[in-house]
């Protein structure tokens, strides 16, 4: 599938709304061979019938805001030099799934520290929520996770305004084009709204190319994605 037809398909089968987030997308049968420019074989769920990138394609290239360094991160700055995994969230998420893919990324920053490999990884989680996200709240949010901010290979993006937000997630990375504007209440806080959320997180290699899409990015086994990720960086 031409990844580049995926912006004009159908929304992802599969998804259910937990709390304010999108479920994931249901896979297929296992592929039969690997790709050329990748360092791992096929996945056991092949998602390439989703409308968002999959293993073999190439990561979309977006730009946005590091409002924490004041730099411009491209996606694709990172082609023949860094391993990117990437998720979305926002620190509002009344559910603990923002949290939960955050601590995965951090986890393989600690691997990447420990191990020697940490200038040739980068971590990049993007906030579509940039009214609420300000630079102060994620930071907050980082640090509050144990993210070593001061490292130089984590990057929080936040788009400049929510319509750039929903530009990327619906034009750039796939997912179905609605309304992002939802009500949520609980009994320890009352937000104006919140947002669905895919809860995935892309291994994308050093070439541009999609390895892994872990489609429940916040359950996902913490050990299995560190050592993808470092299979990744080193082979």
């Amino acid at each position: 599938m031409d990844r580049r037809t995926y912006l004009g398909a159908a929304g992802i089968g599969g998804l259910t709304s937990v709390a304010g987030c999108l479920g994931e997308a249901l896979g297929g049968d296992e592929k039969n061979a690997g790709h050329p420019d990748a360092v791992l074989g096929p996945p056991e769920t092949d998602l390439s019938e989703a409308t968002h990138p999959s293993y073999g394609d190439e990561y979309p290239a977006i730009s946005v805001p590091d409002p924490l360094s004041g730099e411009m991160i491209s996606t694709d700055q990172f082609e023949g030099d860094r391993t990117v995994l990437m998720t979305f969230l926002y620190t509002s998420c009344p559910d603990g799934m923002c949290p939960a893919l955050t601590l995965r990324l951090r986890r393989a920053q600690e691997a990447a520290a420990e191990n020697g490999y940490g200038d040739e990884a980068a971590f990049l989680a993007m906030t579509f929520d940039p009214e609420r996200d300000t630079e102060e709240k994620l930071r907050t949010f980082g640090e509050e996770r144990g993210v070593d901010l001061d490292a130089g290979n984590w990057h929080f993006l936040r788009p400049e305004r929510y319509e750039d937000a929903q530009s990327i997630i619906s034009e750039t990375y796939g997912l179905p084009e609605e309304s992002l504007e939802k009500q949520y209440e609980n009994e320890y806080e009352k937000l104006e709204y919140t947002f669905p959320h895919l809860p995935y997180i892309f291994l994308v290699n050093d070439k541009g190319i999609v390895e892994r899409v872990y489609a429940r990015g916040h359950t996902v086994d913490i050990p299995q994605l560190v050592d993808d990720f470092e299979t990744v960086v080193t082979g």
